[in-house]
């Protein structure tokens, strides 16, 4: 039996910014399940709110200065055994307002790296699995400071465009001398990197979708790494393995947030959603298509489009639900399509987990014009709950959404290329066409409803992986 170290950031259910919480909560348990010794742990964030029980301490030195971290677990019960989950604890670094975006972000990062590294020490894993740049140097030190450690790294990507780049000096808190900093080292543009050490020194990189591992490899979506991922991938060290979504956590035949649960046997219930879901966010209870948006409000997630293209939808007998923060420039110009629209937009500028589910519940077809997806989970639980996502075919979405206007036998939503508005527009009118046909509608939500994007068989790829 493996014994495997899953390292993160964050994890879901303890701390969460966005969809590597999600993964990191669920892949490893489904690992676990299929007979490996899985291991996770994070930092102790202040969010984290679980009783956690004392597993030991010791030192670590951050440029000469002593700080001590303790490392703390949480139990779960999964599959009738015991799955951990461990914490890298230090109220100097992560007893904070927030998990990311603080001024001394490298050193934080590093301390918690050198932590994992004794960690691992302590515990000997065969393969250690390293999550975003976060994380990235852990690779580096246990194949150029620990080489006595006889193990494995595999280093995920998760967005490249967040890579963990900053000035020189934050070497020194790896305790690493200028020798690393070079062009074949961990040097970026006249800073470190800590997404390029675990790009360059783990034995294997794999990133979220398929399509995202041949994206990244281009001047497009490389960020300035696509040599060094080229390279890889000539190697054989780059491959593409699409997320999931953990499938008992989002089921609207049993879960707990929505006003009436149903199946894809009970689908007539989605309507009793609707109706609660419109009188929760102000509108008015009525029988029209509802189009929705849960997203960081951000650019790469497509709001020049997604805002001018609903702009012309709305004029159409429809209803529009956005849910999320980000960008002030574009909750300014959402607010705008509220006020000229009062009776058919809902902007909900905050993030909450239970008016998420609704609206997935509660919608007809969810809007998601990335400009570039990793992967995307939220048209995986559009689909999970009936909804019918309408995307910009790239990334993940590109291997995950079959457009329905070019293949109706296998279609499950509506697909379009580039940037033009108009083609947004375009293939969102022929969502909402399709929708007044409610015997074509409840066949494509049946089919929809029908997929099977759960952990199972992604979690059977990364473990041929672990073996390898």
């Amino acid at each position: 039996m493996k014994k495997i170290l899953y390292v993160a950031s964050e994890v879901a259910p303890y701390a969460k910014s966005g969809g590597l919480a999600d993964v990191a909560g669920s892949l490893p348990k489904e690992i676990f399940k299929l007979g490996y010794e899985m291991m996770t742990i994070l930092p102790r964030y202040r969010d984290v709110k679980q009783e956690l029980e004392y597993v030991t301490d010791y030192p670590i030195y951050m440029q000469g200065r002593k700080e001590n971290c303790i490392i703390r677990k949480h139990t779960q019960i999964v599959d009738g055994k015991n799955f951990n989950t461990y914490f890298v604890d230090n109220l100097k670094y992560f007893d904070r307002d927030g998990l990311y975006c603080h001024p001394d972000e490298a050193e934080r990062f590093a301390f918690f790296d050198k932590a994992v590294v004794e960690f691992i020490r302590r515990t000997n894993p065969d393969v250690v699995h390293l999550n975003d740049w976060q994380t990235g140097p852990i690779a580096l030190l246990l194949k150029e400071k620990n080489k006595d450690l006889k193990l494995k790294v595999i280093y995920t990507i998760h967005n490249m465009e967040y890579n963990g780049r900053f000035n020189k000096g934050n070497i020194y808190h790896l305790d690493l001398d200028d020798s690393y900093f070079t062009a074949d080292g961990i040097e970026f543009y006249g800073d470190m990197s800590f997404s390029k050490a675990g790009i360059l020194y783990s034995d294997l990189v794999t990133t979220v979708s398929k399509s995202y591992a041949n994206e990244i490899q281009t001047k497009q979506f490389g960020f300035g790494y696509e040599g060094l991922l080229s390279f890889k991938a000539k190697q054989g060290k780059l491959i593409g393995i699409t997320n999931a979504i953990d499938y008992e956590e989002y089921n609207p035949k049993t879960d707990k947030e929505l006003y009436k649960n149903y199946d894809v046997d009970t689908i007539k219930l989605k309507k009793d959603n609707k109706k609660f879901l419109q009188k929760q966010v102000g509108l008015k209870p009525k029988d029209v298509p509802i189009l929705a948006t849960v997203s960081r409000v951000v650019q790469h997630k497509g709001f020049d489009i997604l805002i001018e293209g609903v702009n012309k939808i709305l004029k159409e007998d429809v209803q529009f639900i956005v849910l999320g923060v980000g960008d002030q420039h574009y909750i300014n110009r959402l607010e705008y399509l509220k006020e000229k629209y009062p009776d058919k937009v809902s902007v909900n500028n905050f993030f909450n987990h239970e008016l998420a589910k609704r609206i997935y519940a509660g919608s007809d077809i969810f809007l998601m014009p990335s400009v570039f997806e990793p992967c995307g989970l939220s048209q995986l639980i559009s689909f999970r709950y009936g909804t019918i996502p309408v995307v910009r075919s790239t990334g993940g979405l590109r291997d995950t959404v079959i457009g329905y206007v070019s293949d109706k036998e296998n279609g499950n939503g509506f697909t379009f290329w580039g940037d033009r508005i108009e083609d947004f527009v375009s293939v969102t009118d022929m969502a909402l066409e399709t929708y007044k046909n409610k015997e074509e509608w409840n066949t494509l939500v049946k089919r929809v409803m029908n997929l099977d994007f759960s952990w199972k068989e992604t979690a059977k790829e990364y473990v041929k992986i672990y073996e390898q």
